[in-house]
């Protein structure tokens, strides 16, 4: 995938125990641990996790019905790019703030999921990928994110 700028980010979500939806915020500050006050923040490979409006469309009709940000638990939802074509060691860049992508994808947590519980499936496992945070900073709806692939 080539580098791509001006790709919108649509929300920003927290959630403060593992395993539940997040909640949309006005904004998130992101440090060496991950998202400030989330419960996936920490010393891993796994600090920021992003699912893209793309993949929040072909899950809602399976769903049958409306879906809300952060209902995957995803800190960060975007619109212009298909992110789990993006590969660990590419990059992106919203405002001060530097991700490098570190798996596409994660072990479905089956029944300890709100979203599989429903639905019966979930998108993170195949379409969600997670991030580490190179640099710190604050991010919101509204900002504007620049992806820069690895090679």
């Amino acid at each position: 995938m080539e580098k791509r700028e001006n790709i919108d980010i649509l929300s920003v979500n927290i959630s403060v125990e593992k395993g539940t939806v997040k909640t949309p915020v006005d904004f998130i500050d992101l440090n060496n641990q991950g998202v400030k006050d989330d419960a996936h923040a920490g010393d891993w490979h796994r600090q920021v996790s992003l699912l893209g409006k793309e993949s929040f469309e072909k899950f809602q009709l399976q769903a049958k019905r409306e879906l809300n940000f952060g209902e995957f638990a995803e800190n960060i939802t975007t619109e212009g790019i298909v992110l789990y074509e993006t590969t660990p060691g590419d990059r992106f860049v919203i405002g001060d703030v530097e991700l490098v992508v570190t798996q596409i994808g994660k072990k479905c947590h089956g029944s300890g999921c709100a979203i599989f519980n429903e639905v019966g499936n979930c998108v993170m496992p195949k379409e969600g990928i997670f991030c580490k945070v190179i640099r710190s900073g604050r991010v919101q709806a509204g900002d504007k994110m620049s992806y820069i692939p690895m090679s």
